[in-house]
């Protein structure tokens, strides 16, 4: 099996030079930077009409942790284009973070739509490295198909524990990968060299619930729900929450 999917790799390279190349040059990183908000305010959108009662029923949730003041300070972690703001109930305080500066348009787009929540600010700076926030300052953390494309996802899930305070909650949606010996797994091995181009950085195969599971969170809770788009070689997506 993995003899084959070396050779596949290579084929999959070969029909896909140019962009190899470009990323090899230097020169496709920033023209990914510049498009990939497009595509993705593009493909959030039929998500959303896809999983919209899921995350209805994930982030009602929040109400929970609103205090005294009605008020729930959430970090919108790899905010994107900002598809998840319409899920939020009213009194929600977002500080945004993603380390992409062309998403601050979109952003600004969604908050003009969605009028019920506060914009606290836009953060450009990697996951791993949220030195701008201060500990236990979030009483939540949404994080929705990020992991898959951060350089180390135990030091991100690191960074939301210590900006949660004791009690919040991060609130997770990511797909991850297919079973290990399957032949979907096989493809997604296969097309992950060239993907992560296409996504900016996504990573096919990564088992994000072990990550997940050892973050050292009090209680981790998740499903496990079929992809959205079958003609994307993304796997099966996990969702639910994990309590400081």
């Amino acid at each position: 099996m993995d003899v084959l999917v070396r050779l596949l790799q290579l084929l999959v390279l070969f029909l896909t030079l140019p962009l190899h190349l470009m990323a090899l040059l230097g020169y496709w990183q920033p023209l990914c930077k510049s498009y990939f908000p497009y595509l993705m305010a593009l493909l959030t959108t039929k998500s959303n009409r896809k999983m919209e009662s899921k995350k209805r029923e994930l982030f009602s949730q929040l109400k929970e942790l609103q205090g005294a003041s009605g008020k729930v300070a959430l970090l919108e972690l790899g905010c994107g284009t900002g598809a998840n703001f319409q899920f939020y109930p009213p009194g929600c305080r977002i500080t945004c973070l993603d380390p992409n500066p062309h998403f601050e348009k979109f952003l600004t787009k969604s908050m003009a739509e969605n009028r019920h929540l506060q914009y606290d600010q836009f953060v450009v700076a990697p996951g791993e490295d949220m030195k701008q926030l201060a500990d236990g300052s979030m009483d939540a953390v949404v994080c929705t198909l990020v992991l898959c494309s951060v350089q180390s996802p135990r030091k991100v899930l690191r960074e939301v524990r210590r900006v949660l305070r004791p009690g919040g909650v991060l609130f997770f949606w990511e797909h991850v990968a297919e079973p290990r010996g399957s032949w979907a797994f096989m493809w997604q091995q296969v097309l992950e060299p060239t993907w992560k181009h296409i996504g900016d950085g996504c990573c096919l195969t990564r088992e994000t619930w072990k990550d997940l599971e050892n973050a050292q969170f009090s209680d981790v809770q998740m499903e496990r729900q079929p992809p959205p788009f079958k003609w994307l070689p993304v796997g099966p997506h996990i969702m639910g929450k994990a309590v400081k």
